[in-house]
């Protein structure tokens, strides 16, 4: 019976050292993906400059 508690433990350890790594994947893609740009505040970053209005022709 002594053998499950000490495969309960290990596994505990395996479940936090995993998410230890995930913690520091995560700050590392963070770090890496740099500042945020930000921009106006309340505009959408996916319309941001584009202007209304007749678009001008597409040249080939």
């Amino acid at each position: 019976m002594q053998k499950q508690g000490a495969l309960k433990r290990q596994k505990e350890r395996a479940r936090q050292e995993k998410q230890r790594e995930k913690d520091a994947n995560r700050l590392a893609r963070r770090k890496e993906k740099g500042p945020d740009t930000g921009g106006a505040p309340g505009e959408d970053p996916d319309i941001a400059g584009i202007v209304p209005g007749p678009q001008p022709p597409v040249v080939e």
